[in-house]
């Protein structure tokens, strides 16, 4: 049996965070009197910066190339190329429109010819590492490497990096959603009777304590490496993964932290707490590298509940809503859904993958078999 290809839902994820980034902030919907195809004729925009050429172009990149990938993983062959060119063309087109009835943002024929360049490059890289042979070697590489049924682990594991350039308010803490959704469900519901029905917490919120914090961090450098536990049965495997995987952890903060504050504090985050709980991480991940995939399972299970629990049991800093509005309303606003929603979601869908894997039970053993991306 052929392992399931991840190109397909990570590509349905991708677009759906582009869609979210094209029409944010979803308000004051409205007819202006223009058709929503009218900016194709239109003349070229006369002002633009070199930020929004690369960010419309590699925005769309990622999407072309991975539903080229799941194409060339198709029986019989489609051309992936064309088709997957096809597809992010027609999503921009279609966002473009939509555009013209949200007043804060504008339709524009270039974005829509950098997107569908953008579309085109990524299928054409998917293309070319297809006819070069390194996909097939990465097929091989994840038969030997994880379990047949990895499929929804190795999307987590993909989308982790990237929830990660999201402001976060404790170093590798994702998830903390509570504050924000009680404050717009109040909204939502002000002037009806239903707002009566929100409960009211007795106490506020406290902010985390140092050894709070520092258990936030070891969880949140934990629970990636315990869900890579849960698809990789060899220990050595194991701690190599481990580490590529801690790296790229606090690679992505220290590149949230540069876009957030500026180059020069890209480390300002690693206080005190924030390097005991990466060591206690480091601990821990050497510790468990003998526990079976199961155990793995259930213990990531435990670390996404108690990471969330402390996170959404804490305010928001008014630091961190200050810089949550360089990203909403700066220069990122094109990057801004696409990895706020990665951030406030990933915990919550790593929490339903490991309990549905808790539900099916364990696998058996089998041999490795040739795996598709």
């Amino acid at each position: 049996m052929a392992h399931k290809s991840s190109a397909w839902p990570l590509a349905l994820i991708y677009a759906a965070l582009i869609v979210y980034a094209s029409l944010y902030p979803f308000a004051d919907w409205r007819d202006q009197g223009l058709a929503p195809w009218s900016f194709l004729w239109a003349p070229l925009p006369r002002y633009w910066t070199g930020f929004d050429l690369a960010a419309n172009v590699v925005g769309y990149g990622p999407l072309g190339f991975l539903l080229a990938l799941g194409l060339l993983r198709t029986r019989p062959r489609w051309p992936a190329v064309a088709l997957a060119t096809l597809a992010g063309g027609g999503l921009s087109l279609l966002l473009e429109s939509l555009q013209a009835y949200l007043p804060v943002r504008v339709s524009s024929n270039l974005d829509l010819g950098l997107n569908l360049l953008g579309a085109g490059a990524g299928a054409a890289v998917a293309w070319t590492l297809e006819r070069l042979g390194a996909l097939d070697r990465w097929s091989r590489f994840r038969a030997r490497w994880f379990d047949a049924d990895a499929r929804g682990a190795l999307v987590l594991l993909a989308l982790w990096p990237a929830a990660l350039l999201f402001p976060a308010p404790v170093p590798l803490g994702l998830g903390q959603v509570l504050e924000r959704a009680e404050e717009a469900l109040a909204e939502w519901l002000a002037d009806t009777p239903f707002l009566e029905w929100l409960p009211l917490r007795e106490l506020e919120l406290e902010p985390l304590l140092p050894g709070a914090e520092l258990l936030c961090v070891m969880l949140g450098a934990l629970i990636p490496c315990l869900l890579g536990y849960s698809v990789i049965r060899a220990a050595g495997r194991r701690l190599l993964f481990a580490v590529v995987f801690v790296v790229l952890g606090l690679g992505a903060s220290a590149l949230s932290a540069a876009l957030s504050y500026g180059p020069a504090h890209a480390w300002a985050w690693l206080s005190v707490p924030v390097r005991v709980g990466l060591v206690a991480a480091a601990i821990g991940s050497l510790l468990l590298l003998p526990v079976p995939r199961r155990g793995c399972t259930a213990l990531a299970l435990l670390a996404l509940v108690l990471h969330l629990s402390l996170l959404n049991h804490a305010p928001t800093s008014a630091y961190f809503a200050q810089t949550l509005q360089t990203w909403e309303q700066g220069r990122f606003i094109r990057f801004h859904g696409l990895a706020q929603w990665l951030g406030w979601l990933w915990p919550f869908a790593a929490l339903a993958y490991v309990l549905l894997r808790l539900s099916r039970g364990e696998a058996p053993e089998e041999p490795a078999r040739r795996a598709q991306t």
